[in-house]
């Protein structure tokens, strides 16, 4: 069985079950600032666990896009990816951890034929907060699972959230497979890396409280995250993730660009799963409805990272005569093998092709003065301290041709090599390759000046960690009045636009905190003060006017002949919720919202400005009349 078939044996199974199929998400959470990626099936349907009912029941079912950042260092790996695929069922008040449990070894051993000697499993062993979770254990002994292969582990293994401060959580059981050749031992042992975690059953049966208590929800859910990559690994008889069928015909197209002859084999093979993950990753997420184009914030800035970390892996492949020819036919690698599940890959195609381009081109150019300035210092080491300008480019290259024979020793400092990345981007890899392979130098310090190198940028990360704390604090879908009545404005703003500066306006993304809202729409130009002032009057005059905000249950395509909005792209379930706020505004929504507009105070526009080509963005306030 492929990862193709995977997927929809799975969903076929849990619909079996009485559960309902929802499509893939987003990549770009909507509504939700507390991350920058979906990181797993449960952020689109957070309020549903919340106690939203959901258009098509308690049960569903999903395939979702998931990238997690907090990979990327443990990309090269067997197992680790940033790009991922999702599989999930969900109960939002209805079965729990019985049926989640049965359900799961059943699909495992019956459906997936998984012998069951392959097989363990942990559970939470429970602190001050909760007790040690018995419950699950035992509905894993009573499907002949051995106790020696149950391991009760911490919180930090065997619990799942809250995502920001407070919030739903709870422990959570996760399934291992023995990846191994050998006999899988009689216990299970977590610590063996043999075992691959495939599978989490997550049982949200606590609320934590601000003052760090939990208390019972009163609706307990399963969320549930089998992932593609691994499980297919498994049954494609693979070792690594590199292996399996949607992976491979990229990871051996990257293997062909390798012309290196100096670099070790197993650097080699990093370099070529580093570029393999990446550039997966990028092709998803500007595939993406969403729009996301690299930049130097947010999403744009992971995609960013991404295009440049495959580019600089690339030149230690010696792979440079045509960087961005070659990035291009990776991601048409890609989308030959995903776009026929995910069509945006197709319908995006020349855009991610064009924005590939751009940012390697824009990439390279700061590359080639990073290498200049590789140059620079070296040859100020050759000649000592007389300056450039005495020296012409013949004296400079005669130096060069006499050094190179007589392996010089050099000594870098961590920080020379810390500077060149922050400044150019340049990867203390690169460097030291270029002044060993270039300059035929050894270098005596290398490991302490790696050293010096990882200290500088551990005190860059942890600064740039507190920002990001302090930019996304708070909690997943946060649920707050203030988020809700900001929701709320939203679907005001889409129509006003529309009304004041084009009906053929669309909303192409939106990010909602409890201070502000983001809005990016459709349009070519920056709109004029007038324009803007135009637009929030009319905001301002519907919530004047004390509208009552009704919620309607409807088939997709009624909702649409009614004349509901939709997000352009974005892929609807087949029942949806429809909220109208008298004869201004109707849309498809998952909520949440107010009740009147009248609960919003005063809409005040505080900028707009270019999100991408095309792509306008607004951000806006409510503030107290």
């Amino acid at each position: 069985m492929d990862a193709k078939e995977l997927r929809e044996k799975y969903q076929q199974f849990f619909e079996s079950k009485n559960h309902k199929r929802i499509a893939s998400a987003s990549l770009i959470p909507e509504n939700d600032a507390s991350v920058l990626f979906t990181t797993a099936g449960m952020h689109p349907l957070v309020p549903y666990l919340l106690g939203q009912k959901h258009p098509l029941g308690n049960r569903i079912t999903d395939v979702q896009r998931c990238i997690r950042t907090g990979d990327i260092d443990e990309v090269g790996d067997d197992t680790h990816l940033t790009f991922f695929e999702m599989l999930g069922n969900w109960s939002m008040g209805d079965y729990f951890k019985e049926e989640a449990i049965k359900m799961s070894y059943e699909f495992l051993t019956n459906i997936l034929g998984i012998p069951h000697e392959k097989l363990s499993f942990t559970c939470f062993a429970g602190d001050d907060d909760a007790p040690k979770d018995e419950e699950a254990a035992s509905i894993w002994k009573s499907l002949g699972v051995s106790e020696k292969r149950i391991a009760f582990l911490p919180k930090k293994d065997n619990w799942w959230g809250p995502a920001g401060q407070t919030g739903p959580c709870g422990p959570d059981s996760e399934m291992f497979y023995w990846n191994s050749d050998e006999k899988a031992p009689e216990a299970f042992d977590p610590e063996d890396d043999r075992w691959v975690e495939i599978w989490n059953d997550v049982f949200m049966q606590y609320d934590k409280q601000e003052d760090g208590s939990f208390v019972p929800l009163k609706q307990q859910n399963v969320d549930t995250g089998l992932g593609v990559e691994r499980v297919a690994m498994i049954l494609e008889g693979g070792k690594t993730v590199y292996d399996v069928s949607t992976i491979k015909p990229i990871y051996d197209l990257v293997s062909s660009l390798a012309t290196s002859t100096v670099l070790p084999p197993d650097e080699k093979e990093y370099s070529i799963r580093v570029i393999t993950d990446h550039m997966r990753s990028a092709t998803f997420i500007l595939g993406d409805e969403r729009d996301v184009v690299p930049s130097n914030v947010d999403q744009g800035y992971i995609l960013r990272r991404f295009i440049r970390r495959s580019i600089r892996h690339l030149y230690l492949l010696k792979a440079t005569e045509d960087i961005p020819l070659h990035l291009e036919n990776i991601a048409s690698k890609v989308i030959d093998i995903f776009g026929g599940t995910y069509t945006n890959l197709f319908e995006k195609k020349e855009f991610i092709f064009s924005e590939l381009k751009k940012e390697s081109e824009k990439f390279i150019s700061t590359l080639e003065r990073g290498l200049s300035l590789v140059e620079k210092e070296m040859t100020r080491r050759m000649f000592g301290e007389v300056t450039l300008a005495e020296k012409n480019k013949d004296t400079i290259e005669k130096a060069k041709q006499e050094w190179f024979p007589k392996k010089k020793s050099v000594e870098l400092t961590g920080k020379w090599l810390f500077d060149l990345f922050q400044s150019q981007g340049m990867p203390p890899e690169m460097t030291l390759e270029e002044v060993k392979n270039s300059y035929n130098a050894t270098i005596s310090n290398e490991k302490e000046a790696l050293e010096e190198f990882a200290k500088e940028f551990e005190h860059h990360q942890e600064l740039s960690r507190v920002g990001a704390e302090k930019k996304f604090k708070g909690g997943l879908a946060d649920d707050s009045i203030a988020t809700t009545r900001l929701h709320t404005a939203t679907h005001l703003l889409n129509e006003a636009l529309r009304k004041v500066i084009s009906p053929d306006i669309k909303q192409k993304g939106s990010n909602i905190t409890a201070e502000r809202l983001r809005f990016d729409f459709n349009f070519d130009r920056k709109l004029t003060d007038e324009e803007v002032k135009a637009v929030e009057d009319m905001v301002n005059q519907q919530i004047k006017a004390n509208i009552e905000i009704s919620k309607e249950m409807m088939k997709l395509d009624d909702a649409l002949k009614s004349g509901a909005q939709s997000e352009f792209g974005i892929r609807y379930p087949q029942e949806v919720s429809v909220y109208t706020m008298g004869a201004f505004s109707k849309e498809i929504c998952m909520g949440p919202h107010v009740q009147n507009t009248s609960e919003l105070g005063k809409f005040k526009i505080v900028k707009e400005q270019s999100s991408a080509a095309g792509i306008r963005r607004i951000k806006a306030v409510l503030e107290d009349n």
